[in-house]
């Protein structure tokens, strides 16, 4: 049965079984979508709620995928320093995540896999427009994608809808993912729950072939 908000303050995602027949390691990879200091740091220009919370469930997660030998992706926002490739973000959002700044760094905790792929100088929200994300899924037999990380209601949730339009399979557990507000995040949940993504938790993603 699907939820509707109605007088109750928070919303809930729809929450399905995750098809498990379908999920093995040799065609499931992770995902890490901009744990960045702009994003993640006290005070930062861009700032999710909770992103700090997150950053030992994102270390659990790609251990678990390291464990798994899943291929492990890490995603960078970066824009030119003379504002070149924002385009009408900055009418949205203040300057964030310069190239050669301290905030397009990797926030404090955040443990970086041996090996991981990378997909730096992501210029939009969604980590495959204009990046190579797809073709290193691909090669590598990917249909089932982990996504985790920040913003839910911004990047992620963008990365999720092109992910489910190119025929990715996608996990979300909501423990591992923080957005702008609180609101915003359960409202991204709702909308990512409903055809675009399996709304989860970090511990049933973890134990995932136990």
């Amino acid at each position: 049965m699907r939820n509707h908000r109605s007088t109750h303050p928070t919303m809930t995602p729809r929450i399905r079984p995750l098809p498990l027949e379908k999920i093995h390691p040799a065609d499931t990879a992770l995902l890490v979508i901009d744990m960045q200091r702009d994003f993640v740091d006290a005070g930062a220009p861009c700032e999710a709620r909770g992103a700090r919370e997150l950053v030992p469930t994102v270390n659990s997660l790609v251990a678990w995928a390291k464990k798994n030998q899943l291929p492990i992706v890490f995603s960078q926002e970066m824009h030119r320093p003379d504002r070149s490739d924002y385009g009408i973000e900055l009418e949205f959002e203040p300057l964030h995540c310069i190239e050669g700044t301290r905030g397009s760094e990797m926030a404090d905790g955040v443990e970086v896999a041996e090996g991981a792929l990378w997909i730096r100088a992501k210029r939009r929200y969604d980590c495959f427009m204009g990046t190579e994300l797809d073709l290193l899924l691909r090669q590598r037999r990917v249909t089932n994608l982990v996504c985790c990380g920040v913003c839910t209601n911004i990047c992620v949730m963008s990365t999720v809808l092109t992910a489910r339009n190119m025929d990715y399979r996608v996990l979300v557990p909501a423990d591992a993912v923080a957005g702008t507000s609180v609101a915003l995040h359960e409202a991204a949940l709702c909308c990512m729950g409903d055809v675009f993504a399996y709304i989860t938790d970090s511990a049933s993603v973890m134990r995932l072939w136990s």
